[in-house]
């Protein structure tokens, strides 16, 4: 989704991008370059990512990449993921002379926990730190994260946040029949999640807080929204719980209005673009004061954040939301007055302005006369 806003909103200033990415399962390998409304788009192979099948992960391409650069020499190459087509960029970049600037955008290294195989992390880690630190730029998304990487020998990092569409993620796209497909009466509290069914998205913590807050809101319903790895287990488990599968755009926007409460209980972000969405759609929310929720919940005026790694206080901000209508109409109002200071349009040109500066700083001076 964020590579998307800034593909689109690129385009509209005027940047002819092209974006190379692994070919999904449902595309045809007959066509290898393609034409969308923002950009041009160089599709690779990719094999699904383990654990992911509907995700592909691209493979190395340095000489297709060294190739496609060396006819046409773009002013830039950007790394917006940190895999073998990404690393294999960076490379091609690099022996052809171009500025290339990344992104941080997953804590990879600290997935290796959830995924019980904790051993890796220090290789894991020290490889991710290898490949930002051969760019010119690494952009993160909050000032948390960019003082922890500083502080693991990261440079040259750079603040890249998030925006909200909030004409599209908006408390008006309200639907009473959804809420009614999903078994909640005119007055029955409606809990939101919004995310991959996956281990590092801690589900075991916001199940026990949607037990916790039914014992002050006896007719409540838990609504997951998306796709992922755990899904069917998880259906097993929870059978009185809405799965909804993955959603997009208007879809996904309706899911957000209709509910009344979002909890958020993962501390593996790099941001968490859910947050802003769920404020966007008017949600209070609760969370963990980490990622995108220390940026912009302020606890008590828009939101409730508990310390990381504080399950005691995240369980109890989820009770009290429950039990306090007054509470959450006050904390969704705030949320979504939040929302509307949230441009897309000043990230983007905050965004060019420093590829910009990397771009001029590249270029080699002008000879003296």
């Amino acid at each position: 989704m964020t590579l998307g806003r800034l593909v689109d909103g690129l385009s509209r200033r005027g940047h002819r991008l092209t974006v190379v990415r692994p070919r999904q399962r449902h595309e045809s390998p007959r066509y290898s370059v393609t034409q969308r409304l923002a950009c041009r788009q160089v599709r690779l192979p990719g094999v699904p990512i383990p654990g992911y099948p509907q995700l592909r992960l691209g493979l190395p391409a340095g000489r297709r990449l060294h190739a496609l650069w060396s006819a046409h020499p773009p002013d830039l190459v950007h790394v917006a993921t940190e895999g073998p087509l990404g690393a294999s960029a960076i490379a091609a970049a690099r022996r052809l002379g171009l500025p290339v600037t990344s992104s941080f955008h997953t804590n990879f290294d600290q997935y290796t926990r959830d995924y019980r195989i904790g051993w890796l992390r220090g290789p894991v880690s020290a490889w991710l730190r290898r490949l930002h630190n051969r760019t010119q730029r690494t952009f993160v998304p909050t000032p948390d994260l960019r003082d922890r990487l500083a502080a693991e020998g990261y440079r040259n990092l750079r603040l890249l946040s998030r925006g909200v569409d909030t004409a599209l993620f908006t408390p008006q796209l309200r639907d009473e029949e959804l809420r009614r497909s999903w078994g909640a009466q005119p007055g029955d509290l409606v809990v939101l999640h919004v995310g991959r069914i996956a281990a590092e998205k801690n589900y075991p913590l916001l199940f026990r807080a949607f037990d916790a807050l039914r014992a002050r809101a006896p007719r409540a319903r838990l609504v997951l929204v998306g796709d992922g790895p755990l899904l069917a287990a998880y259906q097993r488990l929870r059978p009185a719980a809405v799965f909804t599968g993955f959603y997009t755009g208007v879809n996904l926007a309706r899911h957000y209005a209709s509910g009344d409460l979002y909890l958020h209980a993962s501390v593996t972000e790099t941001f968490g673009n859910v947050i802003t969405e769920a404020l966007g759609s008017g949600l209070p929310v609760v969370a963990f004061d980490y990622a995108a929720a220390r940026v912009f919940i302020r606890h008590g005026d828009n939101g409730l954040v508990a310390p990381v790694g504080d399950e005691a206080a995240f369980l109890a901000h989820a009770v009290r939301l429950a039990a306090a209508p007054d509470l959450r109409r006050r904390l969704a109002a705030a949320a979504r007055a939040t929302a509307l200071t949230l441009s897309w349009d000043e990230v983007v040109r905050q965004f060019e302005a420093d590829l910009a500066e990397v771009v001029a700083a590249h270029r080699p001076a002008p000879a003296r006369p």
